[in-house]
């Protein structure tokens, strides 16, 4: 129990890594707030997930785009909790072309979406963190965040762009207690790669050295460590679950 009597908030939580992680935090014991863009079909199967574990499940709905509702939605939540020891910055989009050809409305959609987001709710959530002087912040990034990938140069850019945001808060907040890591996943199966055609499927799994694609549970089995006291001395990292695609 890992994460007993903890308070957590994931966004984009009502399926794929979204979903492995919130199902993780709540078998480790942790009370979540779950943030998706409208009621879930995951909504009542969490909650009663979460009574098997003897905690609970809280599902709240924000256009993570529109930074009025986001921000009005996460201090509702902030409250309703009375503050949160651990916060998943999870949601996001792709919208992929080419750069020559990209809508610029499919550029600020994605960026909106995958990095101000990010930062309108870390705004509201490690205000709270620095006056309890403790806080763990994890940023779901991407290797193409670090490694870049033609036909994603808005999704590459945002989440290039939520490592050094995460780099940088966490320089900032650190001195008050509170951790900033990033995740940078690499292929993961969920239904989102689900929908690649199976040669491109395979050409990204051959990419790895553990020739497999990743789960949901890979990722959320690094949140969990990320979120846990066992990485209390661990802050500023990006730590790639990639299956060595990265290499």
């Amino acid at each position: 129990m890992l994460l007993e009597n903890k308070k957590a908030l994931v966004t984009g939580s009502s399926r794929g890594i979204g979903r492995g992680i919130v199902e993780k935090f709540l078998s480790e014991g942790a009370e979540v707030w779950g943030l998706c863009s409208k009621p879930s079909a995951a909504k009542e199967e969490l909650e009663k997930f979460a009574a098997e574990h003897n905690t609970a499940f809280h599902e709240i709905c924000a256009d993570v785009g529109n930074e009025e509702q986001l921000s009005e939605v996460v201090k509702a939540a902030l409250a309703e909790a009375g503050g949160f020891d651990v916060l998943v910055n999870n949601a996001g989009i792709t919208r992929d072309g080419l750069s020559f050809r990209m809508k610029k409305a499919d550029w600020d959609d994605v960026l909106r979406i995958n990095l101000t987001s990010a930062f309108i709710v870390c705004q509201i959530i490690s205000n709270d963190m620095i006056r309890k002087r403790t806080g763990s912040i994890i940023n779901m990034a991407s290797i193409v965040g670090i490694h870049g990938n033609g036909g994603q140069v808005n999704y590459s850019a945002s989440k290039g762009g939520l490592i050094a945001y995460s780099k940088s808060l966490a320089a900032e907040v650190g001195s008050r207690g509170v951790r900033v890591n990033a995740i940078a996943p690499g292929f993961i199966a969920t239904d989102m790669t689900g929908a690649l055609k199976e040669d491109l499927q395979k050409i990204m799994i051959d990419r790895t050295l553990l020739k497999r694609a990743g789960t949901p549970e890979d990722i959320a089995n690094t949140a969990l460590y990320l979120a846990s006291d066992l990485s209390s001395y661990v802050t500023a990292q990006v730590i790639g679950v990639d299956g060595g695609m990265g290499a």
